[in-house]
This record gives structure tokens, C-alpha cells and sequence, in this order.
């Protein structure tokens, strides 16, 4: 009996698990909660609170196109970032993703 048939092969470690999927999600998730968190920040400027108590310095609404767009662009990249099957695709969507819902946020926040 040949004993090097005998011990079996080394075990091949194994690929390192994408978590690409999971941090969309909680990126997508927690964007709410952060542009209503943003959104008060705003209110407790000078001039939103001259705004609010006097009715003076009220410019206007916020910046709607490019909130639109960033907002808009961050869902898509949500999208891609859940349902590609390549790796690369969901990280490039990923970042993509947190790049434009950051955009986002600072567009609130700008309007201060």
C-alpha cells in the first residue's frame, strides 16, 4: 500500500468574504437618519433662525437640483452595488454610492 495516497491535501484557505453588499445597505440605511440629524444642524444657524423666529434673511429653498441628482445618483449606485455580480462592480458602486449620498448631505448642510 502506497502511504503517500493515503494523506489527503493541503486545504485551500478560503476567499475572503465581500462585505460589499452589507455596507451599501448599512450606507443606504443610515443616510436618512444622517440628512434629518444634517437637516437640524441647518435650523440652528443664524439665519434659519432668524428665518423661523422673524421671518428675515429667508432665502431660498434648498438646492434642489443637485440634492436631486446626488440623492439620485446614490440610489443607483445602491442598486448596483446590491445586484452586480462582479466584485469590482459593487466596490467601484460602493464608493460611487458614498460619494454621492456625501455629496448630498453637504448640499443640506451648505445651505445653512
Amino acid at each position: 500500500m502506497n502511504e503517500s495516497a493515503a494523506v489527503p491535501a493541503p486545504a485551500q484557505p478560503a476567499p475572503p468574504r465581500d462585505r460589499t453588499r452589507l455596507w451599501a445597505a448599512w450606507a443606504a440605511i443610515l443616510f436618512v437618519p444622517t440628512a434629518v440629524v444634517v437637516g437640524v444642524l441647518t435650523l440652528t444657524s443664524d439665519r434659519a433662525s432668524l428665518c423661523v423666529t422673524y421671518g428675515e434673511q429667508c432665502g431660498s429653498a434648498l438646492p434642489g437640483r443637485l440634492f436631486e441628482w446626488s440623492a439620485g445618483a446614490g440610489a443607483v449606485a445602491f442598486l448596483v452595488a446590491v445586484a452586480a455580480p462582479a466584485v469590482r462592480v459593487r466596490q467601484a458602486a460602493l464608493a460611487a454610492q458614498i460619494l454621492a449620498e456625501g455629496t448630498a448631505l453637504l448640499v443640506i448642510l451648505s445651505h445653512a
